[in-house]
């Protein structure tokens, strides 16, 4: 179910963008939480909360979700040498790392709609 809605290398309208963003996000929020939950089991960090908190270790990692999702839409689809392509990405991982991690995968929800560059 899950893997038409993540797959980085097809094209989406509008909707189906939507949908993008929303799957990626439950998809982040579950692997924040489950990560800093074993990091704090081992005794990595303390005190986290939860991601909806905001904190900075959660806020780390969906940059890093971020970061890594973007970049695989760029070299599934091709796109490294576009330069809009590669502004909606630091848009994105700036957006995630300085406001709010949901509000970063904004730029890369719209990255999707994006056709392929012709090789």
């Amino acid at each position: 179910m899950f893997g038409r809605m993540l797959d980085v290398t097809t094209t989406r309208n509008t909707t189906d963008a939507v949908w993008f963003y929303i799957t990626s996000t439950i998809l982040m929020v579950g692997i924040s939480t489950v990560l800093v939950h074993v990091l704090g089991m081992v005794g990595v960090v303390t005190g986290v909360g939860s991601f909806f908190e905001g904190g900075h270790v959660h806020t780390l990692i969906g940059t890093g979700f971020v970061l890594l999702l973007s970049s695989l839409i760029l070299t599934g689809r091709k796109l490294t040498s576009d330069l809009f392509s590669i502004l909606l990405v630091v848009v994105g991982v700036y957006l995630s790392y300085t406001t709010n991690v949901m509000l970063g995968l904004i730029p890369i929800a719209i990255l999707t709609t994006l056709g392929h560059k012709s090789a």
